[in-house]
């Protein structure tokens, strides 16, 4: 090597090293490299533009070039990842190569699970997938977030807290396979600030094989690590992976079997960067949040993969609409009747079409040629979309309107004309049978999309709308003639409902968060002027001594009875934890004891205006940080009290990190008692904690909040009456940093979730992706509800209601 060859290399990999050049991402001598999991197609077929010169169609030899540029690419990059696709060739994940729609599905779906019955309706489930949009071929069922994080349950807990345990989640699987739909279950290994798993990949591939689960989807993950597959082979039940993120690198494609796309679309359809690596390589595109798939579906087609049918993301329904899910219907019919034929080697996209923006992929197959083809225009276009060689005998079908073609002959190439709608599709089948001749599979395709043409797809509306949400009646109480033991009567009085939803994702959609009664449909920001009569309300939240009377008193035992009281031992609980507030308990539990005792839930106004006044304060006991509070790094605060926020605060939860002085944990250590105030507590004036020691800190009321509890285990919550300075205006403790306290339920057609208010002591660290705190009373926490055993934590606790005389 010469030393000016050498010094060459050397300024290309400095430059490389640094990111200067475009060309060191794939390190490969072609012109359409690879855009993260995205080959570009032909840049002649874009959208033109005044600078582009005039509109045309590409030329043959245009696409010819872009063709062999994509294959010389292809068979390098084999060369460079040690390709090595035996994993393809197993017959227990032969199912993934025609997985073409797959759902993210809720635990939490009342499709799925009916907590009334105690049983999983996985019939009822597939039943409407199969009615709307023509079924499925494989179901991701998500049990995890957004609620993992609420307490120090870990992934592997929350499984098994799905109803009926084990047995009954390896019967639910059994029920999916009797109507040949595959099971997936998602991995979080993000997941490392709950209770710890130190063998995950090995705990994870023991667990799905006890159920009979298919397959894994790597949650976050650029590519699930070889030591998993390797480990379910050892156990002879073959899992496929399916990371959510892509690859981190092509050589995973050997192992991972599936991934998930998420896309950025042009007007020309690009191709599957791992597809194209290996043809048997499953992609199912996946645009959580959009309203509109017409760019998914399209792709999808003209690359022969798949389609995350999500519509309940976390809780908010995002349903396709009658056009997308009809289309879904006819492209899913074609793609599973001509499976095999869509992961041959041959596969040629962008062959050559007559008209501007339509474009097609070609599967040669042994007899027979199929063409999918795409309009990427917003108007139709007819007439001859694809001029083909003349072959003896042959006959042309068109599969998307289940009618076989009279072609017509021009020069040497025989035209194909048939319709294509705005942004619709096309499917040509070329063989040398007649229709009597054809497969039976076929015959019935035809005559199937015969009949589904007769409607245009065009004809089906592409409006979306979100989901209508119902409040859960709570009846009122016989008005208490007295003050009732333990409990604080609230004034009546004219009070400005300010709140909004802190789920992390959603952004400000149309569905996210919840629909009040006074509100014609869910969002994440509220405010709405009201009148609330004067009520009593619990003093502290229900403590396990007095939930103790209630069970003595009734005998009360849940249907659902998993994880009831868990913490509790031979029916009673912990020495010492008489004070304490109970936990464990769903929000059926908590309506039982409300019931035995005279009262009820209050409505989470009703929570927030006992806790907050009227006066808009952000804690109950002012505007200063409490211990377990601490606001996000760069909101600053002033040295004298703040006042109250003008409006719905829009900052994100925060990790809450260590802020103040040190200071004793108030659930082991003493603390110095400070009697609360005898009248409603006016916005505090007392001194914060000193800033010397940490003179950036925010001044922190100390008293008001347990102290934030970080660990992987959960302490359990300090003793109700343990912060009195956290006193709101009318003297009613514990509102805030101790325990989430059940308000009202919510239903729509999908969904149950209930209104947690108030915030815990436990803080789980290490992700983002764990359930937020609310603790400022502009924020409340959206709790999705299943069943009793995975609604109950350790985390959650009530405090209780009753109205007054009028």
């Amino acid at each position: 090597m010469t030393g000016s060859r050498f010094a060459r290399i050397q300024l290309l990999v400095l430059l490389c090293a640094f990111g200067l050049i475009v060309p060191c991402a794939s390190a490969q001598d072609v012109q359409y490299s690879p855009q993260g999991e995205q080959i570009p197609g032909p840049g002649c077929a874009g959208i033109p533009q005044w600078y582009s010169g005039k509109p045309r169609t590409c030329q043959p030899g245009e696409i010819a070039f872009w063709l062999s540029d994509i294959q010389h690419w292809r068979d390098e990059r084999r060369l460079r990842i040690g390709f090595e696709p035996s994993a393809y060739d197993l017959p227990a994940l032969k199912w993934t190569q025609s997985s073409f729609i797959q759902p993210q599905m809720m635990v939490h779906d009342r499709y799925f699970y009916d907590p009334a019955a105690q049983k999983y309706t996985v019939d009822k489930y597939l039943a409407d997938l199969e009615s709307r949009y023509g079924g499925i071929d494989s179901v991701l069922i998500w049990h995890t977030y957004p609620n993992i994080g609420i307490d120090s349950r870990n992934q592997f807990d929350m499984l098994s807290d799905l109803p009926g345990g084990i047995p009954a989640v390896k019967q639910m699987v059994a029920d999916f396979h009797r109507h040949g739909v595959k099971v997936l279950f998602p991995v979080m290994v993000w997941d490392q600030g709950t209770r710890p798993d130190p063998n995950l990949w090995h705990e994870l591939s023991e667990e799905l094989a006890e159920i009979g689960a298919d397959g894994v989807n790597g949650d976050t993950l650029d590519g699930i690590p070889q030591v998993l597959a390797t480990d379910s082979l050892k156990s002879d039940h073959p899992l496929a992976l399916e990371p959510e993120t892509g690859l981190a690198a092509d050589e995973m494609i050997n192992y991972n079997t599936m991934t998930w796309g998420y896309w950025k679309y042009d007007f020309t359809p690009s191709v599957s960067r791992y597809k194209w690596l290996e043809p048997r390589h499953m992609v199912n595109l996946s645009n959580r949040w959009a309203h509109d798939h017409r760019d998914d579906l399209q792709q999808a087609f003209f690359n022969g993969i798949g389609f995350e049918s999500w519509e309940n993301i976390w809780g908010i329904w995002n349903q396709l609409t009658a056009r997308d899910a009809e289309a879904l219907r006819r492209i899913s019919a074609i793609e599973r009747a001509f499976a095999s034929q869509l992961i041959g080697p041959a596969w040629e996209p962008h062959t050559p079409t007559r008209n501007y923006g339509i474009f097609a992929s070609k599967w040669p197959a042994e007899n027979q040629t199929l063409w999918t083809l795409v309009n990427r225009n917003a108007y139709e276009v007819d007439g001859g979309q694809l001029r083909l060689q003349q072959t003896k005998r042959a006959h042309y079908y068109d599969l998307w309107r289940g009618v076989e073609l009279q072609p017509r002959v021009e020069d040497d190439a025989v035209i194909l004309d048939f319709p294509m709608g705005a942004h619709g599709y096309g499917a040509i089948l070329q063989t040398t049978q007649s229709v009597l001749e054809l497969p039976v599979s076929t015959r019935q395709l035809l005559t199937r999309m015969k009949s589904l043409s007769e409607k245009p797809l065009e004809s089906y509306s592409n409006e979306w709308d979100s989901l209508t949400q119902t409040l859960v009646a709570i009846d009122l109480t016989a008005p208490a003639q007295k003050q009732p033991a333990g409990m604080v009567r609230i004034p009546a009085a004219d009070f400005t409902f300010r709140v909004n939803g802190i789920e992390i994702e959603g952004m400000n959609d149309d569905g996210v968060d919840v629909q009040y009664p006074w509100e014609d449909s869910a969002r994440r920001y509220h405010e709405h002027h009201m009148h609330i009569d004067s009520f009593w309300m619990d003093k502290y939240p229900v403590t396990n001594a007095e939930f103790k009377k209630f069970l003595d008193a009734t005998h009360y035992h849940p249907g659902d009875a998993h994880n009831f009281l868990k913490d509790w031992q031979n029916g009673s609980y912990p020495d010492g934890w008489a004070n304490k507030p109970v936990t464990w308990v769903s929000i059926e539990d908590a309506r039982a004891y409300a019931k035995w005792a005279g009262k009820r839930l209050p409505h989470e106004w009703e929570w927030q205006y006992a806790a907050q006044g009227t006066d808009g304060r952000r804690y109950p006991w002012g505007n200063y940080e409490g211990p377990a509070t601490p606001p996000a790094a760069t909101q600053a605060q002033p040295a004298s009290q703040p006042p109250p926020a003008p409006a719905a605060p829009t900052s994100s939860p925060t990790p809450a990190p260590e802020k103040g002085p040190a200071h004793p944990n108030s659930r082991t250590s003493p603390q110095s008692v400070v009697k609360p105030n005898s009248q409603p507590n006016p916005v505090s004036t007392d001194k914060p904690a000193s800033s010397e020691a940490c003179p950036t800190c925010p001044p922190v009321v100390m008293g008001s909040t347990p102290d934030p509890d970080r660990g992987r285990e959960a302490l359990p919550p300090s003793d109700v009456d343990r912060h009195p300075r956290g006193a709101s205006p009318f003297g009613v403790m514990d509102l805030t940093g101790n325990v989430w306290q059940w308000t009202d339920e919510y239903v729509d057609e999908h969904t149950r979730f209930a209104i947690l208010r108030g915030g815990s002591h436990y803080q789980p660290q290490g992700s983002r992706w764990y359930f937020p705190q609310a603790y400022e009373l502009s924020q409340h926490g959206k709790y999705l509800l299943m069943a009793p055993s995975l609604d109950r934590s350790g985390t959650v606790g009530f405090r209780c209601v009753q109205d007054t005389a009028k």
